[in-house]
């Protein structure tokens, strides 16, 4: 699932008339990016939740078939936040364990390296129910989220990373929350890592939360610059 609902209020005034996840960086959208990285990965099968100037996105993405992709929508009346958003497409995900990241995030990050851990985490019932990718923090978030120590995270501590917005769920644990309303991810997180239900591990490689147009700016730029 590409979490995609947002309106991108510090993106303005580019996101009044095109969605967030349609901005270009490096000749292409940030979605794009993650749909044919996704799809090399072999994650063919893509849920996106869709809200602010949602038939822009749609008619730009369609059914997937472009991308190799077979893309269906959740729509959003009003965005609903990522937990929100998460039950609201429940029916859409099924039962399992299902891969779920921002369509505003950029990154190297090797999501076929995941399929293992969802075999391991699908062949019993028992924790981790999550699995979250933390990447260093980034000069705005210096404090970071969680702290990870020996492939487990915890709520106070030292070796504090921030959370990558890319993570493994099983399913069952939105089946009680609310469909169709707002609601907030972080006290999830949260009461999920208090109980010891949370794997993670930590990512280096190129990745990028881009939340303003100056960041986006900056990101185009670093992708049109040749290697060398």
């Amino acid at each position: 699932m590409i979490l995609a609902a947002g309106r991108g209020e510090r993106m303005l005034p580019l996101t009044e008339t095109r969605p967030k996840p349609l901005l270009e960086v490096g000749g292409k959208p940030l979605i794009v990016w993650q749909i044919e990285r996704l799809v090399a990965a072999g994650f063919e099968d893509i849920v996106i939740n869709v809200s602010h100037l949602s038939a822009t996105l749609e008619d730009a993405l369609t059914n997937g078939a472009a991308y190799g992709a077979t893309i269906r929508y959740s729509r959003e009346a009003f965005p609903l936040e990522v937990a929100g958003g998460i039950a609201t497409a429940l029916p859409l995900l099924g039962d399992g364990i299902v891969l779920i990241i921002s369509a505003d995030i950029y990154t190297d990050y090797h999501y076929a390296g995941l399929h293992s851990r969802i075999e391991a985490m699908a062949a019993t019932s028992e924790p981790p129910h999550l699995h979250m990718v933390m990447v260093p923090n980034p000069a705005y978030h210096p404090r970071g989220d969680f702290v990870l120590t020996d492939g487990r995270l915890a709520l106070d501590g030292e070796n504090r990373w921030t959370f990558g917005n890319i993570a493994l769920y099983r399913t069952s644990l939105f089946d009680d929350f609310p469909r169709g309303q707002k609601l907030k991810m972080l006290p999830h997180y949260q009461s999920w890592i208090k109980r010891g239900w949370a794997s993670a591990e930590l990512y280096s490689g190129p990745w990028a939360n881009v939340g303003t147009p100056a960041e986006l700016d900056r990101l185009d730029a670093m992708l049109r610059t040749p290697v060398r």
